[in-house]
């Protein structure tokens, strides 16, 4: 084993970058760090997790190729005995694969691929593993996910073909490191539940987070925009310190839900319309529907520098679609870019 491992990879040093969802890093920290430490130790490898608050996260991991594969195949085998944890209590009768998601440099990736996919074709049929590149580049990166699937052997293989074209073909000029987002990403509520929205999927949150929501909600002041002195609440969007959170959770969520419909009115800048608006009414028609609130713009009004926008429903919905006007704002001032 050890002579074959260094064939072709040498036995350099190699960093091989992972994406995780935060119950696989769970999982692979096991409690008070057990897992994570044994790892470690029986390796050789140095082992990196990147900050807590992300659902996602880049698990590092460094040290001579035959360290790699050892850590390698110890996280393939911890997510299968999941699988076969999680399907103790479920009814499923086939073991779904183990999948682990790489992140790799684009510029790699067309050696990873071969000529008219030949190595990667070459890879999937000498491991038996599944290997697919993604065709976009992960988001403010210049790198990419490679997801590979298939039994913790296969998937070792599979890893070991991966670092020798790695190491044959370094990365061309320079990399710009996928960094996952914080969870603080936009949090909306709706139908009593709390949702962050990672991309294009709204992802539910905890009953404590929903609690949290609901009483952020009745607190956060909407100060109408388009003033001498325009206040962004976005600025100070809830959720964000954990002693604030401590202090709301410790009071009784007591959400405004009665039935009967209101009205609340916002003035907001010409000049800001457009980025609620989007483009053919695409942001606003997002507003309506995460919200379940009628929004109405009335028309610019000559000689006016505002616009005025109606919104109508229960308290919960009206408060949502502040908070998602607001959102839009805020990343429009801020330069953040779309939320």
């Amino acid at each position: 084993m050890e002579s074959k491992v260094s064939e072709g990879g040498l036995n350099v040093t190699l960093t091989i970058r992972l994406l995780m969802h935060g119950k696989e890093v769970g999982s692979i920290i096991g409690k008070k760090g057990e897992t994570v430490k044994k790892m470690r130790e029986e390796s050789g490898a140095r082992i990196n997790i990147s900050e807590g608050n992300c659902p996602e996260r880049i698990v590092t991991i460094t040290g001579p190729t035959d360290a790699i594969f050892k850590a390698f195949a110890m996280i393939a085998y911890k997510f299968e005995e999941d699988i076969i944890n999680s399907m103790s209590n479920s009814t499923a009768t086939s073991k779904p694969p183990v999948t682990l998601r790489l992140v790799v440099p684009a510029s790699q990736c067309g050696s990873l691929i071969g000529k008219g996919g030949s190595k990667i074709k070459e890879i999937r049929e000498s491991t038996g593993a599944q290997v697919q590149v993604a065709g976009d580049m992960l988001p403010n990166s210049t790198e990419r996910a490679v997801t590979i699937s298939g039994t913790p052997d296969a998937i070792i293989q599979c890893v070991k073909q991966i670092c020798v074209v790695m190491l044959e073909s370094p990365p061309k000029g320079a990399t710009i490191p996928y960094r996952p987002k914080p969870a603080s990403a936009p949090v909306i509520f709706a139908g009593g539940q709390a949702y962050s929205i990672q991309g294009q999927y709204a992802i539910p949150h905890p009953d404590q987070l929903t609690k949290l929501h609901q009483l952020a909600m009745q607190q956060t002041p909407f100060t109408p925009l388009g003033q001498t002195t325009p206040a962004f609440p976005g600025e100070k969007l809830p959720l964000h310190s954990s002693e604030e959170a401590h202090n709301l959770m410790g009071q009784p969520a007591g959400m405004d839900a009665s039935p009967q419909a209101s009205t609340h009115e916002l003035t907001i800048p010409n000049d800001l319309i457009g980025c609620i608006i989007g483009r053919q009414g695409t942001k606003i028609n997002e507003i309506r529907q995460m919200s379940g609130a009628q929004i109405k713009i009335a028309s610019a009004m000559e000689g006016s520098a505002e616009r005025q926008i109606t919104i109508t429903g229960s308290p919960a919905n009206i408060s949502l679609a502040q908070y998602l006007i607001n959102a839009r704002l805020t990343s429009e001032v801020t330069g953040m870019g779309a939320l």
